[in-house]
């Protein structure tokens, strides 16, 4: 007995007729690959990654240029910590379906949920305002001037967090992570020894002097902020992941932050390569790093670090306001979420918005004091992430919170060292600001 199809291609129709599967094409098959990739990747991936901004570049390259690949262990070190403290953040929105700041609120109080939000305001502006500075000079590289460059990107964040829905904003954070490609073929370029650089991986290189200490410091702590885990745990939420998509979210977070710190690693092994090889000891900022390496590795080296700088800095000047809304809504009890229009979400979207416009203008004012701008947001989250640290481990071994989805006495173990150690090196790092 015959029967028609309605609504498909007449050749489909024909071959479910004949019980036959209808054949995809290629073009078909890729979109189909992409939405399979799009609904794996996502807040694990895109806090990792906004870390790699213009700050942690320029931490990255001075390690490289001062030590060549001595710190390279230490990033195998910081990268099973990422992975603890990610995870646990992670793990406790889909149980709980709320923000950090907001069970730390129910939990703790209001003085320290107001502590953290004031906290993260103060840092988060400033590292925006960093951000916007890293757009003008990724660009200046390419002779674009910062006056219309930095604006116009404004714009375009701004879109993108405010008028946008939830996925497409996530999937335009996801591609957002492409441009960091271009640091392993930077370091490729570079031509490094390899062997060299993978005994430096494997064996502890250590100096007791000030200088590796502190940039030890500072690339622990420009890898570990607070708001990675305030916004990753807030995402989860938006995102809807419950307790049964768990496993599939734990293995994003541990191959977003690989992939974050493998490519904080080429960095370090690009200018390890080339800047320290040549006695070019001293970075300034990330565009400088970039502009060094040309002399030594060639035009294409220092586009390719420009180009990672945009994107990372682009990703970054999204996550930090779409962070800041998150905490201050969850803190006071506002609309949030960036699905939601102005007059739905009035607070959210005025606080990102506030932040971008902020970012954008202090940006473009002449000689602003950018490195000044970095030491005073370092003792901001050298105040706050051990606060942030020890609420995130608390609240994951919370047992009546989190029930069996709480952290177990081996993971609880592991934990409670990555939150006390990063912690320590934070503050330690708080101490070596004030004293110069």
């Amino acid at each position: 007995m015959a029967f028609r199809v309605r609504g498909l291609p007449a050749g489909v129709r024909d071959r479910l007729v004949r019980g036959r599967r209808p054949r995809l094409r290629p073009r078909s098959r890729l979109a189909a690959r992409l939405r399979l990739l799009f609904a794996f990747l996502g807040p694990g991936l895109i806090a990792a990654n906004a870390g790699n901004d213009a700050g942690g570049i320029a931490t990255y390259a001075s390690v490289g240029a001062r030590y060549g690949y001595d710190l390279l262990w230490m990033m195998v070190v910081i990268t099973v910590s990422l992975i603890v403290v990610q995870e646990m953040a992670a793990r406790m929105g889909a149980v709980t379906g709320k923000g950090l700041a907001e069970l730390i609120r129910e939990q703790y109080g209001v003085r320290w949920s107001a502590f953290a939000t004031c906290s993260v305001l103060v840092a988060n502006l400033g590292i925006c305002i960093s951000e916007f500075v890293g757009i003008g000079a990724a660009l200046g590289l390419a002779r674009v001037p910062k006056y219309a460059s930095v604006p116009i990107a404004a714009l375009l964040v701004w879109l993108l967090v405010v008028r946008g829905s939830y996925k497409v904003a996530e999937r335009v954070f996801v591609l957002m992570t492409i441009p960091f490609f271009a640091y392993p073929v930077a370091a490729v370029l570079a031509h490094p020894h390899w062997a060299t650089v993978a005994h430096r991986i494997v064996v502890p290189h250590i100096q007791l002097t000030s200088g590796y200490l502190y940039l030890f410091i500072a690339t622990a702590g420009t890898t570990i902020t607070p708001f990675m885990q305030l916004y990753v745990q807030s995402a989860v939420v938006e995102r809807g992941i419950g307790p049964d998509e768990l496993n599939a979210e734990r293995a994003e977070v541990i191959s977003g932050s690989v992939f974050a710190n493998l490519v904080a690693g080429f960095i370090i092994v690009a200018t390890g390569a080339t800047l320290f090889v040549h006695g070019h000891r001293t970075v300034d900022d990330a565009a400088d790093a970039a502009r060094a390496l040309a002399p030594f590795a060639g035009r294409y080296a220092e586009a390719l670090f420009a180009v990672g700088l945009l994107g990372a800095s682009l990703l970054a000047a999204a996550i930090l306001p779409v962070t800041a809304a998150y905490v201050i809504a969850e803190t006071f009890g506002f609309e949030k979420g960036i699905s939601h229009r102005p007059r739905e979400a009035p607070v959210f979207v005025g606080v990102i918005t506030a932040l971008i416009a902020v970012g954008t203008v202090v940006a473009l004012v002449p000689g602003v004091p950018v490195i000044r701008l970095l030491v005073g947001v370092q003792v901001v989250n050298g105040v706050l992430l051990p606060v942030t640290l020890f609420f995130v481990w608390r609240l994951a071994s919370n047992r009546e919170l989190m029930g069996d989805h709480a952290n177990g006495p081996a993971f609880g173990v592991l934990a409670a060292a990555t939150v006390l150690a990063t912690s320590a090196l934070s503050l330690l790092l708080l101490g070596v600001t004030f004293a110069g």
